[in-house]
């Protein structure tokens, strides 16, 4: 049997990003994680001003090669745009949000797939606490 650790970390919408040194991922992919979460969930919106570089990097406490790693890769996938002596800026194109948003879901998906198999429930009677949840939502 193992035993897992869970910690939780409250933000409020004034903190941007929190790093955890005992996340396993590395610290450009817990920023890169953090602002597609903000932005799946509305709280960046298209157009909206992202902090530098440089001001985040300070903010957070981590290299500014860490924030130009994940900004870069977040560049690369359509996420957000940088425009030169501007800034960075979440991305415009509308369909963002629902790749976003599904990346998301199945991020969850997956975390509760391994709660399930961590609490020895079966594929059925995880599907059936999906759909209980579902039912409880809609009353």
């Amino acid at each position: 049997m193992s035993v897992h650790t869970v910690y939780t970390v409250h933000t409020d919408r004034h903190t941007l990003l929190v790093i955890s040194q005992t996340d396993p991922r590395p610290l450009y992919q817990q920023v890169k994680d953090q602002l597609r979460h903000r932005i799946a969930v509305g709280e960046l919106k298209p157009g909206d001003e992202i902090p530098s570089i440089r001001q985040l990097a300070s903010d957070i406490r981590v290299s500014v090669i860490t924030i130009k790693r994940a900004y870069l890769e977040l560049e690369l996938e359509g996420v957000i745009q940088t425009r030169q002596g501007r800034g960075s800026f979440v991305a415009n194109d509308v369909r963002l949000g629902d790749s976003i948003r599904e990346q998301e879901l199945a991020t969850h998906l997956r975390a509760a797939v391994d709660a399930a198999s961590l609490l020895g429930l079966t594929e059925e009677q995880l599907i059936e606490r999906l759909r209980q949840m579902r039912r409880e939502e809609h009353k």
